[in-house]
């Protein structure tokens, strides 16, 4: 059976803890179509990244 060497100090307990305040994702207003979208990302329904076409528009959305 595996058992602990030693005690886990409560530096590495909170190091093993911090990822649990983790926010959620957050999202930003796009500027042309006024979609919510994460902010670095492509607008997956105009197909745009900070201003220019990177991407064929989706119509099925």
């Amino acid at each position: 059976m595996a058992v602990p060497k030693r005690k886990v100090s409560p530096m590495k307990r909170g190091f093993r803890r911090s990822a649990d305040a983790l926010a959620a994702p957050t999202y930003v207003e796009d500027k042309e179509s006024g979609e919510l979208r994460r902010p670095h990302h492509i607008d997956l329904k105009s197909g745009k990244y900070r201003g220019r076409q990177i991407l064929e528009p989706r119509e099925d959305i």
